[in-house]
């Protein structure tokens, strides 16, 4: 066996010099032990990875962060003021925690999508050891047998060994826009420019139309993309725009704070206060109310709703699906597969003026034809080889490879007596035409040695499948148990009329033709297909398609949740509507023709109100997309074929199938689905939402803290309490490593709340600070300020026995500070859900972060070590249930205004 790669030119080699090169028979693939020498030979049909960028650039570039380096003078500056230690130490403490944690959190994140990447394992249909069986691409090596469809990507370089109609998107490494023409046919120059190897295939282009075989020639490192893999590196990913808001706010809030400490820091200066002792406090509180998590928080929260998304089967290629999940409010969906099991069966058959009931489920052949009239089974082995021959799946040990309706076919002429693999052996197929979307039929041509004594002269068999629409068009003449007749307007009106009843009853149709023919099969692919012309109709076949048992209760949950769904299918209008019907699916149905009839301005109001869209094309999808988005909408729609990558591109959500999706559609879509369901869609929804609300969560935390600290200081300045410093530096930075700590990660992980799917979509404009969130957050600060300014004048008074100790007064303010976290790290879990109630035992991290607060702050008061270093003094029990009673005030605030809000919603309902 020859090397394979980038550098040979192939193209001048023929397909029989090609393969024999490889030592491989086309027709039976590679063996076993060949395909195992390659891979010890060529490695991996993989792409180098770019280098990892190691530990220190990762920790250097977070110190760099603009936040990082203001603690960071910070620091410096106390350490050169005070001349002290404990204060810097802190400072840098606080630092290397935040960095530790940023760290953590993003190897974490980037460990969660690196997961999620291989979870999605691409596949190719190859030849090995005579049989035609999938394998993971990586596993592919020179001289494997590929047989690619469209809408699938090249899964490595090869040579065009047969094609038909075939055409290539080579943009993603030409450079060329629109797809090129391939064929087999052997080139002669040898420098010819990649765009110009019209028989050779490279990897990561995509199958645009048609089909081929190919022998593989490069794997790897050793194909064209790779050579010049170094160029096409990522630069990093980009981020998403809700962290882009965040950063935003993050540096607004860094200036403000900024700005209250310099206010802070003038107003001791004028009272008289030491300029050094109130630097160090300004830096301390400055520490406190930066956000220097909050980027970080945000960024590990959707990394890990993005690995939670994936273990409901939904794989997130890009985290701003994440974020815009939870804005959804119309999602159009395909039918099957998708609402339907995608395990087709045949149910009816229609042939020779009969009607045959079909038994037997799923891809098992053990049915029946049977018939309704009590007469024989008439003999039928046009139809049936029709069924067998224009049919590319394959049925082993009851599982399908290939398309599920032509696997129903597959099995329909096994169980009206067919051997498919020994009739596809005798018969092999001399050319096709594939089905396209366009024309809606699929043709193949075998030599005619079927029959003998064969009355009409013939040199071909001509087999064509397809939607009964088009297929009818080009019908002249009807099988009938008199023999083939002319096809007259009565049998044509009756043919559609069983075609629709079918179709009412949830059947999708297909129907079975074809032809003799006595000249020569031309070459071109479009004279080839206009051979679709005077066909006999052997068959019409009604195949079910069960709707799935959770789809109809994903559909409902959807509608509560505000969101509209709309079944977009190519499926039959009769079909489609049976299954919305019973899924629950409400609003106007109307065909692909009808939206044709409808301009844009039109559509734009009446969108909103299909509920099923029949018999539809990819722009049908595309125009439906944007008339929901001029109102506003946020839309997510489903495809798997090649024409649907523009709608998928379209739409705020594209969602692929990982199923039945193409390659092109996978690469087009935000978001594939591991099991082709759609309740997995309206999962997904449900979990945005989760993802979102807990940042939300996370930032009402922090800057209620925040913001409580500011009050508190400039409070004491104004009024010249505790000497305008209620809290030592060490304090202030106790509380802001409690504010960024475990208890605050804990909320990225908080579970959504049970009613999260019964409220209306979130507008996808909506600030990150609303106006109620704004007012809750002043409010509950104010709360804070209020009730630790108390403690703090009321101590010597309330517990004159300990007035004598100096440090009483601030122990117990700052203590009350404390549990006026605790407290409110509950409070922020819900807008309206009292804390009183079984939710707030979902979240383990919660209590355990919680109960880890209060055991340190308890080490901080009473452990004679801490004591010293955080100046505090032993609190008696009294003092702490005071500490502990004003502290829960900010508890019972949100649980009065929460019952408000609960009765209000009570009242609209």
């Amino acid at each position: 066996m020859v090397s394979g790669g980038a550098e040979n030119a192939w193209h001048t080699v023929s397909p029989a010099e090609t393969a024999a090169a490889f030592d491989v028979e086309p027709a039976a693939g590679l063996s076993t032990a060949a395909v195992r020498a390659g891979q010890q030979k060529h490695g991996r049909n993989l792409l180098a990875e770019g280098a990892r960028i190691p530990v220190w650039k990762k920790v250097l570039r977070l110190l760099a962060d603009k936040m990082i380096l203001v603690l960071v003078a910070a620091a410096a500056v106390s350490a050169v003021v005070s001349r002290e230690w404990e204060t810097p130490v802190v400072i840098f403490a606080v630092i290397v925690l935040n960095t530790v944690l940023n760290y953590v959190q993003e190897s974490r994140a980037e460990s969660s999508l690196a997961a999620l990447r291989t979870m999605s394992v691409d596949t190719s249909r190859v030849r090995r050891d005579g049989r035609e069986e999938e394998v993971p691409n990586e596993e592919l090596v020179p001289g494997d047998i590929v047989l690619l469809d469209a809408g699938e990507t090249v899964p490595a370089d090869g040579r065009v060994l047969d094609a038909t109609r075939l055409q290539v998107a080579e943009a993603a490494l030409t450079g060329e826009s629109q797809p090129v023409e391939k064929s087999s046919r052997t080139l002669e120059s040898s420098d010819l420019p990649l765009g110009d190897r019209a028989n050779m295939l490279f990897m990561n282009t995509d199958i645009s139309r048609g089909r081929a075989v190919m022998v593989v020639t490069g794997t790897g490192m050793n194909t064209q993309i790779g050579a010049v893999a170094t160029l096409l590196e990522s630069a990093g990913p980009a981020k998403t725009p809700l962290q882009r808001r965040i950063d935003q706010l993050a540096r607004l809030l860094t200036i403000v704070a900024l700005v209250v400490v310099a206010f802070v820091f003038l107003l001791g200066l004028l009272r008289g206060q030491s300029w050094s002792e109130l630097l160090i406090t300004a830096v301390s509180l400055a520490v406190a109310t930066i956000p220097e998590g909050l980027t970080a928080v945000v960024a590990f929260t959707l990394a890990m709703g993005a690995s939670r998304l994936a273990k409901r089967g939904a794989i997130i290629k890009q985290l701003s699906a994440v974020e815009t999940l939870g804005s959804t409010t119309h999602i159009a969906t395909d039918k099957t597969g998708t609402l339907t099991l995608n395990e087709m069966t045949a149910r009816r058959l229609n042939t020779a003026g009969r009607s045959f009931r079909i038994t037997g489920e799923g891809y098992a052949t053990d049915g029946k034809i049977l018939s309704g009239d009590g007469e024989p089974l008439p003999a039928m082995p046009d139809a049936l080889l029709a069924m067998a021959l224009c049919n590319d799946a394959w049925i082993r040990d009851g599982k399908l490879v290939g398309d599920p309706t032509e696997g129903a076919l597959a099995v329909l002429a096994e169980k009206g007596g067919m051997d498919v693999e020994e009739v596809r052996r005798r018969h092999p197929r001399v050319a096709e035409v594939p089905f396209d979307s366009d024309y809606k039929f699929m043709m193949t041509f075998h030599e005619h040695d079927f029959t003998r004594g064969d009355s009409v002269p013939a040199r071909f068999r001509c087999f064509a499948k397809g939607a009964p629409g088009p297929l009818l068009e080009r019908t002249d003449s009807i099988l009938t148990d008199r023999g083939i007749e002319l096809l007259t307007d009565d049998d044509r009106e009756r043919i559609r009329s069983d075609t629709e009843a079918m179709a009412a009853e949830g059947l999708r149709t297909m129907m079975i033709a074809g032809r003799r023919l006595d000249a020569d099969l031309p070459e071109d692919p479009d004279e080839l297909r206009g051979l679709a012309g005077s066909l006999t109709l052997y068959a019409v076949v009604g195949i079910v398609d069960p709707p799935r048992t959770e789809a109809a209760e994903a559909i409902s949950t959807a509608r509560e949740a505000g969101i509209v769904v709309h079944m977009i299918t190519g499926d039959h209008l009769a079909t489609a509507s049976a299954i919305a019907g019973q899924l629950g699916i409400e609003g106007e149905a109307a065909t692909g023709a009808q939206l044709d009839g409808i301009d844009d301005g039109e559509l734009t109001g009446r969108a909103a109100g299909f509920g099923v869209l029949a018999r539809v094309a990819p722009e049908h999808k595309i125009r439906v997309v944007k008339a929901l988005q001029s109102e506003g909408n946020i839309v997510a729609m489903t495809g798997d074929g090649v024409n649907d990558a523009p709608a998928l591109k379209q739409a705020d959500i594209g969602i692929a199938m990982g199923i039945t999706g193409t390659d092109v559609s996978k690469g087009a879509a935000n978001m594939i689905l591991t099991d082709d369901n759609f309740a997995t869609i309206v999962a997904a929804v449900q979990e945005g939402r989760g993802i979102y609300a807990n940042i939300i969560k996370f930032v009402k935390f922090q800057l209620t803290t925040a913001w409580g600290f500011v009050l508190i200081f400039l409070t004491a300045g104004v009024l010249g309490l505790a000497g305008g410093a209620p809290f030592t530096a060490l304090q202030i930075l106790w509380v802001n490593i409690i504010m960024d700590g475990p208890p605050a990660l804990a909320l990225g992980v908080d579970p959504a709340e049970p009613g999260i799917m019964r409220q209306k979509p979130r507008p996808a404009t909506e600030p990150l600070l609303t106006r109620n969130r704004l007012l809750r957050i002043l409010g509950l600060g104010v709360v804070m300020a209020a009730g630790t300014i108390a403690v703090l004048v009321l101590a010597p008074v309330l517990f004159p026995d300990s007035a004598g100790d100096p440090l009483l007064a601030s122990t117990l303010a700052f203590t009350t500070f404390v549990f006026f976290q605790v407290f409110n790290l509950l409070n922020v879990r819900s807008d309206a859900g009292s804390v009183f109630s079984l939710q707030t035992f979902t979240n383990r991290s919660i209590w355990v972060a919680l109960f880890a607060v209060v055991v340190l702050q308890v080490l901080v008061v009473h452990l004679e070590l801490l004591q010293g270093f955080f100046d505090t003094t032993a609190l008696t029990s009294a003092q702490w249930g005071l500490a502990l009673l004003a502290g829960s005030l900010v508890l019972w605030v949100e649980e009065i205004r929460k019952a408000v809000v609960r009765r209000r919603l009570r009242g609209i309902h």
